[in-house]
């Protein structure tokens, strides 16, 4: 009986993430980081102001070195600004501790790295819910089932990642990221690793998920009737194209934006902001 006990308290214990309130899905107001001190220090991000909807197809693109890597983990609570406000869906999560943020980041927020990054001990289902597992939430085979369903591998789920494609294994990965129905998926260079093809068809999933409204099942985890909504880190024109509007960062600042824009012309604006970058460097040397 102790034992139980134990580990209802155990179970009870675990981080909840505050409940999600009206407004963007992704706010950032002044947001700056730097990294070190005096004559050495490095402004990462040098004032970011933005508001995401929810329910949108976002992509952020900017030459090596202009703050991608830096913002998308400032936004998504894996590293904390040097200034300024962060809320994730209406919730400030700025001034959270890190067992806040932890309960955070496994209830309403999903992640696709380009590493994968499955258990190979577990199965494509175990690898699909262990999100839920490390919330404390009840392990729902049904949404599991769904959420394969939508990414094509519904008979695929009693398989090991070792058994499958690197394309499959990022199709199980999408599946991991909305089986929360998270407030937002944060997706850092999710095509890197695959080919052309591969890369596809996995940017069709989560555009499929941006633009499909959740089940009843999914939508009462989320309260809100919309798909998905995404922020895509990516150095690829062709994987931006997929998104409503590419952000564009130099420096640490937003350069611009574009809606809707194709591979070429996002090409164009990169190289623009690549011949800057370089004329800056040029000019500091």
């Amino acid at each position: 009986m102790r034992l139980r006990n134990d580990r209802r308290r155990k179970t009870d214990d675990r981080p909840e993430a505050p409940a999600a309130t009206p407004g963007p899905a992704v706010e950032l107001r002044g947001v700056r980081k730097q990294y070190g001190r005096g004559a050495g220090s490095v402004h990462a991000l040098a004032g970011i102001d933005l508001a995401l909807p929810r329910g949108t197809f976002t992509a952020v693109m900017g030459p090596s070195g202009s703050g991608k890597s830096t913002f998308l983990q400032c936004a998504a609570g894996l590293d904390r600004p040097s200034a300024g406000s962060v809320r994730l869906g209406g919730t400030e999560i700025t001034g959270m501790n890190e067992n806040e943020l932890t309960g955070l980041r496994r209830s309403r927020i999903g992640f696709v790295f380009q590493a994968f990054n499955l258990l190979p001990s577990l199965t494509v289902e175990q690898n699909v819910l262990l999100p839920l597992r490390l919330a404390g939430q009840r392990q729902d085979g049904r949404r599991a089932a769904e959420v394969l369903a939508q990414v094509g591998l519904a008979d695929k789920a009693k398989r090991r990642p070792g058994e499958l494609s690197g394309g499959q294994q990022q199709r199980v990965a999408v599946a991991r990221a909305l089986v929360t129905g998270p407030d937002v998926v944060f997706a850092d260079e999710p095509t890197g690793a695959l080919d052309t093809g591969t890369a596809a068809e996995v940017l069709g999933l989560l555009r499929h998920a941006v633009d499909t409204p959740p089940s009843s099942r999914l939508r009462s985890s989320r309260g809100y009737p919309h798909g998905a909504t995404v922020v895509m880190v990516t150095h690829d024109p062709a994987a931006a194209a997929w998104a409503d509007r590419v952000l564009f960062l130099a420096d640490g600042t937003f350069a611009g934006s574009l809606e809707r824009g194709s591979a070429e012309q996002i090409a164009a604006r990169m190289a623009v902001l690549t011949g800057r970058k370089g004329a800056t460097a040029g000019a500091a040397a």
